[in-house]
């Protein structure tokens, strides 16, 4: 009988905890006698046929790793059915019983396509800072990143205090405001300007004015990149004369992408992770693995596939004083 073999891929953006999905991929797969091989640089590697085979020698140090070992990228070609025929060759002839993806709403879009048009086992695991795949509470990566950017609004903070400044902190967020949102309220800021709800800069400026009104020294407003009104440069210079404050931008930029996982990271990946493994070995095929509620469960892809935002549910826990 053949040895079973199983393909993992990152796509798109990298997101911290990557690393540790795959090597509990193939801690999960060797007790089975299942030979893992990772393609290099994503749906890419899987066109060209660019692997190689991973063993626990090679995944055993990079839990606490930042990025991806096989490499990630954003394929053009695999948009394409032209694209999608080849990488299908590639998982013919090198008889792969399964092939887990990891990324973002592209990458489980692409897999939801490639498995419709041939006969293929593939699970995908949301692997995205942003946090807005739906199906799932939580992605792989939000985390490490929403403590990336809460740090660096804690440090900050401490310079607008002694400098009594305002401080505009851009983060990553181009249609999701889950980072601004979450590392405002654990930073202590005082606003987050998001795409999900549309800024009123006359509001964002009385709502300043009487911070600095009751004596507050030092301001930091934490800026989504994709806000309406803006990037937080735009938005710094739009309320400069406004306020008689010193403004400041800082844009935190792709530091929020790397960087060791924090542990619910390194643990969400984890359990994803080796979930993958058994789902392929139990035949099943076009399901994202989310967690809900801190239980597992199946997405199907055409749900997984769409973008969900979080923030409406956090409205209606009344966690709107922070926004403008």
């Amino acid at each position: 009988m053949a040895k079973m073999k199983i393909g993992i891929l990152t796509s798109g953006g990298d997101s911290p905890g990557m690393n540790a999905a795959i090597r509990a991929i193939v801690n999960e797969a060797i007790p089975l006698q299942i030979e893992i091989l990772g393609f290099i640089e994503g749906y890419q590697g899987l066109i060209q046929g660019n692997c190689q085979p991973l063993d626990s020698k090679i995944v055993q140090p990079v839990i606490r790793w930042g990025g991806s070992i096989i490499k990630s990228s954003r394929c053009a070609e695999f948009l394409e059915r032209q694209g999608r025929d080849r990488a299908f060759k590639t998982y013919q002839n090198l008889n792969l019983s399964g092939l887990i993806v990891i990324g973002g709403n592209g990458t489980v879009t692409g897999a939801m396509e490639f498995s419709q048009e041939n006969e293929i086992n593939i699970i995908g695991l949301p692997g995205t800072i942003d946090n807005d795949i739906s199906g799932t509470d939580y992605t792989i990566g939000f985390d490490t990143a929403v403590n990336t950017a809460m740090q660096a609004i804690d440090k900050i903070q401490d310079t607008a205090n002694t400098m009594e400044n305002l401080f505009f902190v851009e983060v990553m967020g181009r249609h999701s405001g889950e980072i601004a949102l979450m590392s405002a309220i654990a930073g202590g800021a005082d606003a987050a300007l998001i795409p999900e709800v549309p800024t009123d800069l006359d509001n964002l400026i009385h709502r300043l004015s009487q911070e600095l009104s009751a004596g507050k020294e030092g301001l930091v407003v934490v800026v989504a990149e994709g806000d309406d009104l803006g990037k937080a440069i735009e938005i710094a210079k739009k309320t400069r004369n406004k306020l008689n404050i010193t403004t400041k931008v800082t844009v935190l930029g792709h530091t929020q992408r790397g960087g060791s996982p924090t542990a619910r990271d390194r643990y969400l990946s984890t359990l994803l992770g080796a979930k993958a493994v058994q789902l392929i070995v139990q035949g099943k095929t076009q399901i994202m693995i989310g967690i809900k509620e801190g239980k597992l469960v199946e997405v199907p892809f055409t749900q997984a596939s769409q973008k969900e935002s979080h923030v409406q549910k956090m409205f209606s826990q009344g966690i709107i004083r922070i926004l403008t």
